[in-house]
């Protein structure tokens, strides 16, 4: 890796990644329409996690390590923040008041006064400097295109998502407990489901665009604690519905210029993971084998292998 001498430098090259990680006796990411169950694919029957899934792990291992930082705060909370800060537009009147915008009556003045608004929520949140948002409801401060993306990830084999009864000794209501006491006052409780996945591997990729970093002013340092989180999401995430979820490898394609020195595709190419197939169940990560390609790289491009060289690839961005 190139490094260069500020860690506040914008982004200046382009990377592309793939992203690995596993679910073992959980559920990686419900499906409200179809009641919590593991997304699916109905053609392929691959399980499937969304982008804005990986997102949240991603902003809730921001929020730990970079928590108390200046302009690390995050504009899509998690749901025990605290009320004022879910409501969008009070975040986007903050801007506004900061600023000490006057209400303009001119096109042109509106324009500055949006604009004005908009580099101070970048400024301001991380997830906003790193994947954009829509920020022109009510109190307008426009729209921001973020320069990392990320694509759905996908398993790599067909999944059985399963339905287990769960019960707990325990009701709700005095009602509910009247119903159903027995002579001894006992309570006989109350059944539920939970749904899993047994095993599965999944893939996904992800994008860092310079052009779109300098838009955001989104810097090295950004950048560290992007890989730093990826790579620590489900550690700093768990939960009982979840299973055990663990990143298994980050492969990331880092290219010596702002245009890239080869298309993603291709280079995701690289990264073989051939599926086990139908007579087999996978149940670990062991189960596959996993290869990068290293010969006869394009010109310009290096590959860095996450977690095992996290702190290498670290160390060379600027510090």
């Amino acid at each position: 890796m190139t490094a260069t001498t500020n860690h506040d430098a914008i982004v200046d090259r382009r990377y592309d990644f793939v992203f690995l990680f596993d679910v073992a006796d959980g559920n990686p990411n419900g499906d409200p329409d179809a009641g919590n169950l593991p997304r699916l694919d109905p053609q392929t029957l691959q399980g499937f996690v969304t982008d804005v899934c990986t997102k949240r792990k991603i902003r809730n291992a921001v929020a730990a390590l970079a928590a108390g930082r200046p302009g690390y705060n995050l504009y899509f909370q998690t749901q025990d923040a605290v009320y004022e800060d879910r409501i969008l537009n009070r975040l986007h009147q903050k801007a506004h008041d900061a600023l000490q915008l006057k209400d303009a009556e001119k096109p042109k003045d509106k324009a500055d006064n949006t604009k004005k608004a908009r580099e101070w929520m970048c400024q301001q949140f991380y997830d906003i400097r790193a994947f954009g948002a829509v920020m022109s409801t009510g109190v307008n401060c426009g729209q921001v295109r973020g320069p990392v993306q990320i694509t759905f990830a996908r398993s790599i084999d067909p999944i059985v998502p399963m339905e287990i009864a769960i019960t707990r000794k325990s009701v709700t209501t005095d009602e509910e407990a009247e119903r159903q006491a027995k002579s001894d006052g006992s309570i006989t409780g109350t059944m539920g489901r939970k749904s899993t996945v047994p095993y599965a591997l999944y893939r996904g990729h992800g994008f860092v665009n310079p052009l779109l970093a300098r838009d955001t002013r989104f810097t090295f340092a950004d950048l560290r604690i992007f890989f730093d989180a990826l790579v620590r999401m489900f550690d700093l995430d768990r939960s009982a519905s979840r299973g055990l979820m663990a990143l298994r490898k980050v492969v990331v394609f880092e290219h010596s210029s702002a245009l890239g020195n080869a298309p993603a595709h291709l280079l995701f190419d690289r990264v073989c993971l051939p599926e086990l197939g139908a007579d087999k169940s996978p149940r670990k990560f062991s189960d596959y084998s996993v290869t990068v390609d290293r010969e006869g790289l394009p010109d310009g491009v290096a590959v860095h292998e996450l977690p095992e060289g996290l702190d290498r690839l670290v160390a060379a961005l600027p510090q």
